[in-house]
């Protein structure tokens, strides 16, 4: 058997990972090549997939070594291997060490100065600044100042880390991706407990935009190697994850189109010298009707087979870019299609907006909703019941952590 032109390489192999496997399946009918460090559910008893198991592959002195490897084993089986980072910390790996992996990989990612940039996020929102975007009133706090200083606005209050991988790494009673704070006394004691850990960076104080998971928006886009954005899909969420460690997480997201948002940061992507998948978070505030910014991941979300179920496959824009480099113009995202990870009945209990849920519920009837690990050409018994086991998990998740916001 001939080379084949490429192979997709996907580090990590959680939810994120299968999404992309899975979109690289549908559209090439390719297996993908799976680099972790264990077992986990949303990849295991699947053959859409091909595992590499390297201990600690997370781990920066053991990360080339296991890529390097990795490369002699499949450098005889395709012409071009594309890596695709399931979470932060594999994209900062892979960019880090660039010089020493690209030889051999090809690697959709920013410069190491730019990820320096949006990855610590008080230098991300200078950044916003500059090219004007919206996002919210903002305070950095750093270790050793008084968690009772007086804040520029009223409880309640986010706080979150400016250095979202060093914080991954830490840990602590009680920790919280991010925390939704409500008086000082609660404010006190996170601030306290965050600070007890391994966690020394800056923390990001932030006014709390009210309203409930519905006014929260995510954009994905796609930067080609020449800097022109090829793909910009938005959704609007529907629910989040209300498990402390994965609260931010969507677990339910329709598509929408807003032409506006898609200029503002098509602009501004190109206007960074953005390169590979975008992920950005947005929310809604009624108070002055403009869409905020919280963050820009630098990879694909979590979420982000919504963009895919959308119509848009995310394999074909990264293989239509760094295998064929075949120009195109952007595509903007404009289906209504529906994209959950929690069981059907939960989705429509816990959606909090009337007119949203309807709309709900008419994607369901009219079979115009999507699951990312439920994949119909790779769902053999031991995958069924496994899966099974998993979602019947978040009736109870939900009855214990769920708190409806305002």
């Amino acid at each position: 058997m001939g080379k084949q032109d490429f192979l997709p390489v996907i580090l990590g192999s959680d939810d994120n990972a299968y999404g992309m496997a899975r979109a690289f399946h549908e559209q090439y009918n390719i297996k993908s090549i799976v680099v972790t460090k264990g077992h986990i559910l949303p990849t295991m008893h699947s053959k859409i997939v091909e595992k590499k198991i390297y201990e600690n592959v997370d781990e920066p002195k053991t990360f080339v070594k296991s890529m390097l490897h990795l490369y002699e084993e499949l450098k005889t089986r395709a012409d071009k291997l594309l890596v695709v980072a399931s979470n932060e910390n594999y994209a900062e790996l892979a960019i880090r060490h660039r010089d020493q992996l690209e030889p051999y990989y090809e690697l959709p990612f920013i410069s190491e100065e730019l990820m320096d940039e949006v990855v610590y996020k008080e230098r991300f929102y200078e950044m916003c600044e500059e090219h004007g975007l919206d996002y919210p009133d903002t305070v950095i706090f750093k270790k050793g100042m008084d968690p009772e200083m007086d804040l520029p606005f009223d409880f309640p209050v986010v706080v979150k880390p400016s250095d979202s991988m060093t914080y991954f790494n830490a840990q602590f009673e009680g920790k919280k991706k991010a925390y939704v704070l409500h008086d000082k006394p609660s404010f006190t004691k996170a601030i306290k407990q965050i600070y007890s850990s391994t966690y020394e960076d800056s923390l990001i104080i932030q006014d709390y935009i009210p309203g409930n998971d519905t006014v929260m928006r995510v954009l994905n886009a796609y930067v080609d190697q020449h800097g022109e954005v090829r793909m910009m899909c938005l959704g609007r969420v529907i629910l989040e994850d209300y498990t402390p460690i994965l609260i931010g997480n969507y677990v339910g997201i329709i598509g929408e189109e807003n032409q506006a948002l898609y200029d503002q940061y098509k602009k501004f992507l190109q206007a960074i010298n953005f390169r590979g998948y975008a992920n950005i978070d947005l929310k809604y505030d009624r108070r002055d009707g403009k869409f905020k910014i919280f963050e820009l991941n630098i990879r694909q979300g979590r979420s982000s087979f919504f963009v895919t179920a959308n119509g848009y496959n995310m394999a074909k824009y990264l293989v239509e870019d760094r295998v064929y480099d075949r120009p195109a113009p952007t595509e903007y995202g404009n289906n209504q299609h529906l994209w959950h990870a929690v069981p059907k009945d939960l989705l429509i209990k816990y959606t909090m907006d009337e007119a949203l849920k309807q709309q709900v519920i008419d994607r369901f009837e009219k079979g115009e909703a999507s699951t990312t690990l439920y994949y119909k050409k790779d769902l053999n018994l031991m995958r069924r019941l496994k899966l099974r086991s998993f979602y019947k998990s978040y009736y109870g998740r939900f009855e214990k952590y769920f708190k409806e916001k305002e």
